[in-house]
């Protein structure tokens, strides 16, 4: 699971958001030299009864600018596939705090997102799957029933109508929700939702609402990314 590829900013929080394009392409391509096989989580899901072993899928979380100036190229270089999750209210908006409400005014909404015609851009290149990821980025645990099926099945409904294209995966915003989000999820039409649980997906097994991911943060080193491939997390308490 990644954010933005981009350098951090000195002094700023959400660095750990913040992988830098270099540390992105030593990542990408030694999955390349090591022979995995990239897939869409649409794809993954669709195929789970044959995937290799050594399957991989790439995510990223809210829509940011620099999936499409930084990672899309590294990802065209090596031939990666990847699942954006996109915020339909992305611009000006600022939803740092929605989580703890000591990050409010914390920059990420500065941080510049997708345009329209760049979401298109990512499309047309046929190496990159929209997601959703709720019309604001919502906490979906402060919302009641009514509020949740907007957030979820409207940010699906605008996603395939703007972007002409079936929007079939997920991801809950921050990893948190309620067993009433994962039911809507399910009832309007999603094909699977991921969480930000950490762990390998075994995707015969684990429950295609309910899929973890591992976290690739802008402050692991290599070995850190080595061993988040093999284990989920870099050690035994992260």
């Amino acid at each position: 699971m990644y954010h933005m590829v981009r350098d951090a900013i000195p002094g700023k929080k959400f660095n750990s958001l913040r992988v830098s394009p270099k540390n992105f392409e030593r990542q990408i391509k030694y999955l390349h030299d090591t022979r995995w096989h990239s897939y869409t989580m649409a794809e993954a899901i669709e195929k789970k009864e044959y995937l290799p072993q050594k399957s991989v899928v790439i995510t990223f979380d809210d829509g940011y600018q620099d999936n499409l100036t930084n990672a899309l190229p590294i990802l065209q270089k090596y031939g990666f596939k990847a699942t954006i999750y996109l915020v339909n209210d992305r611009h000006n908006r600022d939803w740092s705090g929605y989580r703890k409400a000591k990050n409010e005014g914390a920059g990420l909404k500065d941080e510049p997102k997708l345009a329209d015609d760049e979401v298109r851009e990512l499309l047309d290149s046929s190496l990159i799957e929209i997601g959703a990821h709720t019309l604001t980025h919502a906490n979906l645990k402060n919302l009641d029933e009514s509020e949740s099926h907007r957030e979820i099945c409207t940010s699906k409904e605008q996603i395939e109508e703007q972007f002409q294209t079936v929007c079939q995966s997920f991801a809950y915003p921050f990893g948190l929700y309620e067993a009433k989000d994962e039911k809507i999820v399910a009832d309007c039409g999603y094909t699977n939702a991921v969480t930000t649980e950490v762990g390998i997906a075994d995707l015969h097994e684990c429950d295609p609402f309910k899929i973890p991911r591992v976290t690739v943060s802008g402050k692991d080193n290599f070995f850190a990314f080595w061993l988040k491939l093999r284990m989920g997390k870099r050690g035994v308490k992260k």
